[in-house]
């Protein structure tokens, strides 16, 4: 007796389909959910936040950090 097989129509296979459709479904939902749930969670990084990393990283020098830093006080005192 074959365990894939009853009266002519398989049985084991039509429970492989299901469970791959499942595991598809949860592969999108995971994908889709942790793409926003990331976003979600980041909070919001100011320009003087960035301006420092980049000197600390020294991709800029001090006199770079205090000339962008002048002008991101200067629109900031002036934005209202």
């Amino acid at each position: 007796m074959n365990i894939f097989f009853d009266h002519g129509h398989m049985v084991g296979m039509h429970g492989f389909v299901w469970l791959f459709r499942l595991v598809l479904i949860a592969a999108v939902f995971v994908a889709v959910w942790g793409r926003s749930g990331r976003r979600g969670r980041s909070r919001h990084v100011s320009p003087h936040e960035i301006l420092q990393r980049r000197l600390a990283s020294g991709e800029i020098t001090s006199q770079g950090y205090e000339e962008r830093k002048r002008l991101l006080d200067r629109e900031r005192s002036a934005s209202p």
